[in-house]
């Protein structure tokens, strides 16, 4: 009977402010989920839950005193391990939110002339052999990468990309990062993913994951030892691209305006980064 009491007391409270907070606190229980999926916070997160209720079991049956009191204020605890366990995550959902405007590119025509521009130097390092990591910044602002680097505030070129990443270069072991029709610096030090890969072992690539992990930033990447081509966007990398799905690519994911369904027609796997 206590039970029902309590349900019909509930019920008696129950007002349309009550509606919104519950849909409140759903919605940032799924927003939360979506930023865990496929991390390792997420096994974080589900070992924290199984000890938790490990715990809670063994309080339970057989009747432990101290692990009882541990478990009751362990609270002010949490609140002070959650941010800085899941920093990364937070930090990735509060730029998520940050970011109200739009792709700002000063015109379709400059846009167009970057991305061949970055296509073509990609296919001629790629014949080469040159290692190179090209990071295109879109809506999250990459200052902080910028000044680990040189800064050139230049026109980008294909000869002057080129001669960036020419083997004996200082500045060919940093990446080179692109704003709007500029070529903001090169050298620059970027984060590396936690999630390395035997397809992708190597440095540039896990630097090109890790930028895309943590903005909206787009990496075009080329292997040093094989002269792939490959664009790591949203923390996922698609690899072995020539020079037409390349621009695709690009197009594909700077231009909201454009028609994924069809760039994907002409590269084959690029809803993978749209999706």
């Amino acid at each position: 009977m206590g039970v029902w009491e309590a349900i019909g007391d509930a019920l008696d409270r129950f007002e349309a402010a009550s509606i919104i907070d519950i849909l409140a606190l759903a919605t940032l229980i799924y927003v939360a989920l979506l930023l865990l999926k496929d991390t390792t916070a997420m096994s974080l997160l589900r070992g924290i839950a199984i000890v938790v209720v490990g715990a809670v079991i063994l309080v339970q049956v057989l009747d432990l005193t101290v692990l009882r009191f541990v478990l009751r204020n362990s609270l002010p605890a949490l609140i002070i391990a959650v941010p800085i366990i899941f920093q990364p995550e937070i930090r990735r959902f509060l730029e998520r939110v940050g970011r109200t405007g739009r792709w700002r590119w000063p015109g379709r025509a400059q846009y167009d002339q970057l991305v061949d521009t970055v296509a073509d130097a990609s296919v001629n390092m790629s014949e080469q052999r040159h290692g190179a990591l090209i990071v295109i910044e879109r809506d999250t602002g990459l200052e902080d990468y910028i000044d680990t680097g040189v800064k050139l505030d230049a026109a980008p070129s294909k000869t002057l990309i080129t001669s960036i990443f020419y083997p004996g270069s200082s500045l060919h072991d940093g990446a080179v990062i692109l704003r709007t029709d500029r070529l903001a610096a090169a050298g620059c030090t970027l984060p590396l993913s936690d999630r390395p890969s035997s397809e992708h072992p190597g440095l540039r690539h896990r630097a090109a994951l890790g930028i895309s992990e943590r903005t909206d930033a787009i990496a075009v990447v080329l292997s040093e030892e094989t002269g792939d081509i490959s664009v790591a966007a949203s923390g996922r990398i698609i690899a072995r691209l020539d020079g037409p799905r390349l621009r695709a690519i690009l197009r594909g994911l700077l231009l909201p305006s454009m028609d994924a369904d069809q760039v994907g027609e002409r590269t084959g796997r690029l809803p993978r980064f749209l999706g």
